[in-house]
């Protein structure tokens, strides 16, 4: 058994999140928390909402309200939507907590005492109309390395070169379009050259991660400049030296602070569970030799900070680098094992933009359609290596020819026929070789599809067990159990046998369907007569902050409750009743209304 950090990448609090956002670190994440708590393993899954930084101040101004009650009404509004799709944080929690301040405040104390924060006079992008420094993150120019007329004040996605907005050939900006002025302002910056070796021989030591991740994780080897991690703003973390510190106007980078989010929110975790030093089992190397692993989820535009500035700042909290040092109060924090990247999910073959209503929200498209269907398409369509394209037509395909028809009439006609003829989980006579190769195989499954999904390759992992269950199915249609039913003892008991082999198949593969399907798998449970918690799921739960700000909400949930990653034998004679439909088919029109409200 392992220790399991689930980091989950921070939704930014300026408005709500769209299908595209949790296709790339809300499903894939929790489809790997829910299997590895499953196999045994003691799971971590962290996050919370971001909340610092320029856009939140933005937006603040554009809907009249202060930065912290746009915050705190966006914070609730992804709570909540996050907890409908069902996903499984042990915490998720947000960046503007005391405790989060004081965790981030810390390191890079930590950072800066060990000699890896560097003041420098650097040359800061303001806004001419309204005098408010401008994000690395909100200009645009053309990228004066390869020419990409998209690249952004932090980094080209093109060339994968780091940049600075000075640098940029026409620089806008991304909120007014208007150009940027530049002036001298002092900062801190972490110094990467100084860890450039650590980093190279950390990253070069990876293996098994997605090859579009390492490689471009190693081209940011190649520029590795100082990079600034204090900014000209008045909404964030103050930076914690004499003479920064009363600075209204000088604050941690927002990139800086919400990284640490991960550790920040361990740490709040063990607090709130009743054991403030519980967190160091995933953060700080192991004693016995069992060393905790570290899972980062996001999407392709965050892995910079993921696999490049996280990293160096750990590096130079632990005292690893060419200045050296010494590990700061946290310990020996470790590295990530993986960072697990996904790319891009566009809608209708436009990349998702909220002000150009290319969007669905999720909590739109909750209240319309399942949970399970959504996650059902993003776990076996999304971009889990290359961009992918929702379509409501394939949507509708997936949902109708896949779940409804493969896993959701397997389930509903042999319960049917159980409940009908038997009423009851029919006995298991004398096994026939077919028999017993269904249910090797559905057994089977379990090795194949924990494989890949430990692995993160979640679409073959749900391809295998939608395989299984189409076994399953042929394996109803040529036995034909209904052929038997006005037979003598010797055809019912038969029918009895092939049906009670079908139902433990079908059980089988609907624990191994439930770190996908989580909704439908406690459905699925309570069918077959199963009672209790089959399938765990979060809690919204209001807290007090645990340091004396104002309340907010969590998710957290009892995850040790549940089914483990195993055959578990059905009983005959378990009652059962006539099954309604676990998923729903969808019209084909809803194809055409929903692009009739795209258009809008």
């Amino acid at each position: 058994m392992s220790s399991v950090l689930a980091a989950v990448a921070w939704p930014y609090a300026n408005g709500p999140r769209h299908i595209g956002h949790v296709s790339g670190f809300g499903v894939p994440s929790d489809v790997f928390s829910r299997y590895m708590r499953m196999a045994g393993h003691e799971v971590l899954m962290v996050s919370g909402t971001d909340e610092h930084g320029t856009p939140i101040l933005v937006q603040a101004e554009k809907e009249g309200v202060t930065p912290r009650e746009l915050a705190d009404r966006y914070n609730r509004m992804i709570v909540a939507d996050l907890h409908a799709l069902g996903l499984s944080y042990d915490l998720f929690t947000r960046t503007t907590t005391r405790n989060h301040y004081a965790v981030a405040q810390e390191l890079f104390r930590a950072v800066h005492r060990n000699g890896y924060m560097i003041e420098q006079v650097a040359q800061g992008a303001i806004s001419p109309s309204t005098g408010r420094t401008l994000p690395d993150r909100f200009i645009e120019g053309t990228c004066p390395i390869c020419g990409y007329d998209s690249a952004r004040g932090d980094q080209c996605d093109s060339c994968g070169n780091q940049l600075d907005p000075i640098d940029l050939i026409d620089p806008k900006s991304r909120i007014n379009g208007e150009t940027p002025e530049f002036v001298e302002t002092r900062h801190f910056f972490l110094d990467l050259p100084a860890l450039a070796e650590a980093l190279g021989q950390w990253l070069r030591s990876r293996e098994g991660w997605r090859p579009n991740v390492l490689k471009f994780s190693l081209n940011l080897l190649d520029d590795l400049r100082p990079r600034a991690m204090t900014r000209d703003i008045d909404w964030g973390i103050p930076v914690p030296l004499d003479g920064w510190a009363d600075n209204p106007n000088k604050r941690l980078y927002v990139w800086f602070d919400a990284v640490i989010g991960y550790l920040s929110a361990s740490v709040e975790w063990a607090r709130r569970t009743g054991d403030p030093e519980a967190w160091r089992r995933w953060w700080n190397p192991s004693k016995d030799g069992d060393e905790p692993l570290a899972y980062y989820f996001m999407g392709k535009d965050n892995i910079t900070f993921h696999s490049q500035i996280w990293p160096a700042e750990l590096l130079a909290q632990n005292g690893v680098g060419a200045r050296g040092g010494e590990p700061g109060s946290f310990g020996e924090l470790n590295l990530p094992t993986e960072v697990v990247s996904s790319e891009y999910l566009t809608m209708e073959g436009k990349k998702f933009s909220s002000s150009r209503s290319v969007v669905i929200y999720v909590r739109d498209f909750l209240s319309r359609y399942d949970a399970d269907a959504l996650r059902y398409f993003i776990a076996a369509a999304g971009p889990e290596t290359q961009d992918t394209d929702f379509t409501w037509a394939e949507f509708v395909r997936r949902n109708n020819d896949e779940l409804v028809a493969g896993w959701g009439n397997l389930v509903n006609r042999s319960i049917a026929m159980a409940a009908k003829n038997f009423g009851e989980i029919p006995a298991a006579g004398d096994l026939t070789e077919t028999d017993q190769a269904v249910l090797a195989g559905a057994r089977a499954a379990f090795t194949t599809v924990g494989d890949l999904i430990a692995r993160h390759r979640m679409k073959a992992a749900i391809g295998e067990a939608m395989r299984a269950v189409a076994e399953v199915n042929k394996y109803v249609s040529e036995s034909a159990p209904w052929k038997f039913k006005d037979g003598g003892p010797a055809e019912k008991a038969r029918m009895g046998t092939i049906l009670h082999v079908t139902l433990q198949a079908v059980s089988d593969l609907n624990t191994i369907l439930s770190p996908f399907l989580p909704h439908s798998a406690q459905k699925v449970h309570e069918l077959l007569g199963g009672t209790g918690i089959h399938t765990p799921m979060p809690e919204i739960r209001e807290v007090e902050d645990l340091d004396g700000g104002p309340s907010y909400p969590v998710l957290m949930g009892d995850y040790s409750v549940g089914v483990r990653w195993e055959s578990t034998p059905v009983e005959a004679g378990q009652p059962l009743s006539a099954p309604k439909p676990v998923f729903r088919k969808l019209d084909p029109s809803v194809v055409e209304e929903e692009l009739a409200l795209l258009a809008g």
